[in-house]
């Protein structure tokens, strides 16, 4: 999922959903595991990294094709150099 298929929302605008019946709560759904002390013993949450700008010459054609396909090509162009880093990465 990108972030431009999020929507952010406040809090208040959460509750006014609850209180108007847009929000789906099964009271029924079966609860999840309980994962103890031993498994959050080792944990660790890594802040995102944010992304790093640069300025990049590219060949007319390699750009054209991308802009050709539409809004995202820049997004688009990103997830051919991570796949490359992906796939690389293993040698």
């Amino acid at each position: 999922m990108t972030e431009e298929n999020w929507k952010r929302i406040s809090l208040d605008e959460i509750r006014r959903m609850k209180d108007a019946g847009e929000i789906h709560h099964n009271p029924d759904a079966p609860e999840g595991p309980e994962l103890g002390d031993e498994f959050w013993k080792n944990a660790v949450w890594e802040p995102p990294r944010g992304s790093t700008s640069v300025h990049l010459k590219l060949d007319p054609e390699v750009f054209d094709f991308f802009k050709r396909q539409g809004k995202g090509h820049i997004t688009r162009m990103q997830d051919v150099l991570k796949a490359y880093v992906k796939a690389h990465q293993g040698q």
